[in-house]
């Protein structure tokens, strides 16, 4: 029998995962790299998601019209994204058309020329993102949240970069970039479907043990968390609010009581901030709670948007649901509701190629070794509604609350008040 994961370590340290899913027509890849938006000295904020961007703007062999006609030409589907930490170009395409998606690319990774040109036009391409950005109050609003929380650490930035620097980048800054962090040891390529491991070896092998080994890469420097109330005021229908304390880390062994108490705090209809926020007082459309984990810390927190003289009780009833999970342990009937909720939304997942290439990468980035849907199963069984209590304590225990509103607001006070009591 074959084993569910192949690893093969290339000649300069690239590491390439393969899963192989016999039921399928598919094949998805991702070449992911460990570098990301909290890399950058503050003068480069905004470099990676530019790079990501200009991968796909010309190679020395093809333009960016022709990498875009070839992908469309095989029926793919590929596209690329910048997070805090990592930088993934992926694809998806039939089983049959993988050998064209490997060399596309591989050709782009490989063979980008960063043409100033290029680069020229898709500047304000990038300045349309960050204006879409702020003018979306439900994403903003979290941007906004992580410069309150991390401050002048890189996590407090935002991933697309500022105005200033953007307009400042050019074509030697990016190319310095890559070649200083897109490192042979940082780069895992993942794949999984209707393949073979050998042969996509055979495909990727030759081309990407050209890049040459760097000279090490950079320490992250973990963050220290900040407890403020801050406020934005903008002529808006509604008041948006974003509660934040400590996280955890991504490999924290505490993450699946975390991912439960998410869950059961406000990450489905049934939890506690969907139910009295917005079903039983009906101050609220949307409101959730979310984790925002990292290498080395993260962040948990809540958001609502409501009408901005509904935004004190709303404030106060999400202070209360973070209390309640310190005082007073899980109910059975709820933890085993939040665990079949967790379990079946990550099995269904697992019958996309593309959710199990992204398990792929982040198992191996994270833990150096792949993880067994089973074993996250069983330890997600493993939590107690103790565990969650405890865990609440933990994280809440120096009061490291940053408030984060958006929108109409009066009275600031009030809101200050509410955040010592707490």
């Amino acid at each position: 029998m074959l084993p569910p994961v192949n690893k093969t370590t290339l000649r300069n340290g690239i590491r390439v995962l393969t899963k192989s899913m016999p039921h399928v027509r598919s094949v998805s890849m991702g070449v992911w790299v460990n570098v990301g938006a909290r890399d950058e000295a503050p003068t480069e904020s905004g470099l990676s998601h530019l790079i990501e961007h200009m991968i796909f703007k010309g190679t020395s062999k093809r333009s960016a019209y022709q990498i875009a006609k070839e992908f469309d030409a095989i029926g793919g589907q590929t596209n690329a994204f910048t997070t805090m930490e990592n930088t993934c170009y992926h694809a998806r395409v039939m089983d049959t058309h993988m050998d064209t998606m490997v060399e596309i690319l591989s050709d782009i990774l490989l063979n980008s020329v960063f043409d100033e040109k290029e680069i020229a036009r898709e500047l304000p391409v990038v300045l349309q993102e960050i204006g879409m950005v702020e003018d979306s109050p439900d994403e903003y609003i979290h941007l906004l949240l992580s410069q309150n929380f991390w401050g002048d650490h890189p996590l407090g930035r935002s991933i697309l970069g500022s105005r200033e620097n953007i307009m400042r980048f050019n074509a030697d800054m990016l190319k310095l970039f890559f070649q200083r962090f897109y490192q042979p040891e940082q780069i895992v390529i993942a794949a999984a479907g209707n393949l073979e491991h050998e042969h996509l070896i055979d495909l990727v092998g030759p081309l990407f043990e050209t890049i040459k080994p760097g000279n090490g890469f950079p320490r992250r420097v973990p963050p220290a968390a900040n407890s403020h109330f801050a406020a934005t005021y903008r002529d808006l229908e509604q008041t948006h609010i974003c509660l934040g304390t400590n996280g955890l880390s991504i490999t924290d062994p505490r993450r699946f009581a975390f991912s439960l108490m998410n869950t059961i705090l406000g990450g489905n209809m049934s939890s506690r901030l969907f139910q009295e926020i917005r079903e039983y007082r009906g101050l609220a459309y949307s409101v959730y709670s979310f984790i925002s984990s990292h290498f080395d810390t993260g962040l948990f927190g809540a958001y609502a948007a409501v009408d901005p003289k509904s935004a004190p009780e709303t404030t106060r009833l999400m202070l209360k649901a973070f209390n309640t999970l310190q005082t007073t342990p899980v109910d059975a009937l709820e933890l085993q509701g939040a665990k079949e909720y967790t379990k079946g939304n990550l099995l269904l997942a697992a019958e996309s190629s593309d959710n199990q290439m992204v398990r792929l990468a982040q198992n191996e980035i994270h833990f150096n070794e792949y993880i067994p849907l089973q074993t996250v199963v069983d330890r997600i069984d493993a939590v107690t509604a103790d565990d969650i209590q405890a865990l609440a304590v933990e994280l809440f225990k120096d009061h490291k609350l940053a408030l984060t509103l958006l929108g109409p607001i009066s009275n600031t006070d009030s809101y200050e008040a509410m955040l010592s009591r707490n």
